[in-house]
């Protein structure tokens, strides 16, 4: 684990505390309220910085409503003063006396000091963003605002007066600034050497066209804006300010972006890893590590990753034999599977809406069964919906979106309809089990919902502990008997694993071991059998998003480790909502959690 995590070894829960005067809980009650004060200045000042944080919170209201107008500074200079803020937030911290806080606010202190130390230990990156998720590349098929901000304005820009509309028009005027901004670091970065390869800038190209080359009138803004303005029976001229801006700001600063990226692909080279950017072998270790939250080499992801491959590849061969499925390698078999007309979904809008339909059947039906395991459980529901067209080319095969704070909004459950065949039936639940209940939806809004922990980590994010959570729902909804009588749908969860399994060592692999994006490509198809667009389309996500894959194994071993040993230690006494209550704590760093669940051992 990292060398700078810094929690002491007093127990959490200890009873010692009984035995103090009254004067000293008093003193501590007090010390607690002024670290939660501290903490929540915190949160607002980077709110402020966050615009469109503000809004997915639902907190762009009364004082801060002037945060709904803008976007997130996508420039250098804004990336400096996060750094700046970083080392007056740490600085802060160090005047705090853990030891005379509470039990609650050590671990605040402990999550949040590990968080700001992070930040700090990626500024000696000078390119891409390396504050918390780490990606090399400011312009790629996943980065940049030519693809966010029409994202975010669809999904999260609510309108329901005057107001909120000219609030939706100000954002697409700030629009043009916002690609301006990424422009000009991406140039800054080229001449240091750094930018996408080949293969990323063609895919990034056909998604800038897609957002460029058509009609301002028929842009998807000026198609969302007049939906919503319709919808709260406000009159369409403001539809058609956003046209003209997007025909007199937005498509021109798209042009200067479109011509920089073109002119790169021209010199791109091909190669997959970080390796080849300056001080790139030291950028994946923590890249990893930021991902993770756990220290491990290359070499160590690499061989862990093997190891897992081999394990869960003979558990399925097992399932696949009991079906008649002997002919091949495993990862033959899989292939041959998608490939069964009954396990496919026609590649035609009636064929996606039917798997939609099959989706939410599938939470619907979890979401019955989880106060068998959950005594807390979200109240904002959460809804599916397909990927943007406009960004599906190169999107994750699935992602979650939260709710909103103030219950205006649902959460969101993205599944990438491109192609059918990339998302065959029998791998559609463990899907939903990772993205909605019990994975993501019950673990974000169990914390986002909370009124026990502080504003500030409510809204926190550590990928090997959220993306570790969501593998684990997805054993535990095989282990709750999701699967009884459904052989190929428990295969389409071991795929699942196995496909988390093989991230470990394609990631490695392409930044550690210079592997090329066809060596890694090729292996992840012969070991999984998923099919190769969305193979190609997730190897080409880790090429931008090094170490990021790694934070799902990785955090899914440490979650069942812990649960299978609370599990020994209370043997008859065992109840799984006590232990999933840990949920409300907020996330953490894996070491961290470590040491809270142990705590909640004894």
């Amino acid at each position: 684990m990292h060398r700078r995590q810094f929690l002491a070894s007093t127990s959490l829960l200890s009873a010692a505390a009984a035995t103090l005067p009254q004067a000293v809980f008093a003193a501590s009650r007090s010390q607690d309220a002024d670290f939660r004060a501290m903490l929540d200045r915190f949160f607002y000042a980077r709110l402020e910085d966050s615009p469109e944080q503000a809004t997915s919170l639902g907190l762009d209201t009364g004082t801060r409503a002037q945060l709904k107008t803008k976007l997130d500074d996508t420039s250098r200079a804004a990336q400096t003063r996060q750094f700046a803020r970083a080392r007056q937030e740490l600085a802060a911290l160090k005047t705090v006396r853990r030891d005379a806080l509470g039990e609650a606010a050590r671990l605040d202190y402990d999550v949040v000091r590990y968080g700001v130390e992070r930040v700090l230990d990626g500024e000696r990156y000078a390119y891409g963003a390396s504050a918390g998720r780490y990606a090399p590349y400011v312009l790629s098929q996943l980065t940049g605002a030519y693809r966010n901000v029409p994202d975010f304005l669809a999904n999260q820009h609510r309108v329901q007066n005057a107001s909120d509309a000219d609030a939706y028009v100000a954002r697409v005027e700030a629009f043009a600034g916002a690609i301006d901004a990424e422009t000009e670091r991406q140039q800054e970065d080229a001449a240091k050497g750094v930018f996408a390869p080949d293969f990323i800038l063609d895919t990034t190209l056909k998604q800038l066209a897609a957002v460029r080359d058509k009609a301002p009138g028929a842009s998807g803004l000026v198609a969302d804006l007049s939906a919503k303005l319709k919808a709260a029976n406000l009159p369409p001229e403001r539809a058609m300010l956003v046209e003209k801006l997007i025909g007199d700001r937005v498509y021109p600063a798209l042009d200067r972006q479109r011509a920089l990226v073109t002119e790169l692909r021209g010199r791109a080279r091909h190669d997959a890893g970080v390796w080849r950017l300056p001080d790139g072998d030291a950028y994946y270790a923590a890249a990893a590590s930021a991902a993770t939250t756990v220290d491990m080499t290359g070499d160590e992801i690499h061989r862990l990753g093997l190891a897992q491959v081999a394990e869960i590849g003979a558990r399925i061969d097992t399932i696949l034999r009991s079906q008649g499925l002997t002919q091949g390698s495993v990862g033959d078999r899989l292939v041959a599977l998608n490939k069964r007309p009954d396990q496919l979904y026609p590649n035609t809008d009636p064929g996606r809406e039917q798997l939609l339909l099959q989706l939410r059947g599938q939470i619907s039906a979890m979401t019955k069964r989880l106060p068998e395991q959950f005594a807390v459980l979200p109240r904002a529901p959460v809804e599916v919906r397909r990927v943007p067209e406009a960004i599906q080319a190169g999107a994750p095969g699935g992602y979650y979106q939260s709710a909103s704070l103030d219950g205006t909004r649902p959460a969101i459950y993205f599944i990438n309809l491109r192609d059918t065949f990339d998302r065959p039936k029998f791998g559609l639940a463990t899907l939903s089990y990772h993205e909605a209940v019990p994975g993501h939806h019950l673990q974000v809004m169990s914390a986002l919902e909370s009124q026990d922990i502080p504003l500030i980590r409510r809204r926190g994010f550590y990928s090997g502990y959220s993306e570790g959570w969501a593998l684990y729902a997805e054993q535990l909804a095989d282990e709750m008997g999701l699967y009884e009588g459904d052989p190929l749908g428990q295969v389409g969860y071991l795929q699942s694993l196995l496909f988390r399994a093989t991230r470990l060592v394609v990631d490695s692999g392409m930044h550690a071991k210079r592997w090329s994006r066809e060596k890694a490509t090729d292996y992840l198809i012969a070991t999984t059998g998923i099919a190769r667009g969305r193979s190609q389309g997730e190897i080409d996500r880790y090429t931008v998003w090094p170490g990021q894959a790694c934070s799902y194994k990785i955090g899914h071993t440490v979650w069942v480790r812990l649960r299978d040993e609370a599990k020994r230690k209370a043997g008859a006494q065992w109840d799984p909502k006590a232990f999933h209550k840990i949920l409300t704590m907020g996330a953490m760093p894996l070491t961290v959690l470590e040491k809270v669940a142990r705590q909640q051992m004894t």
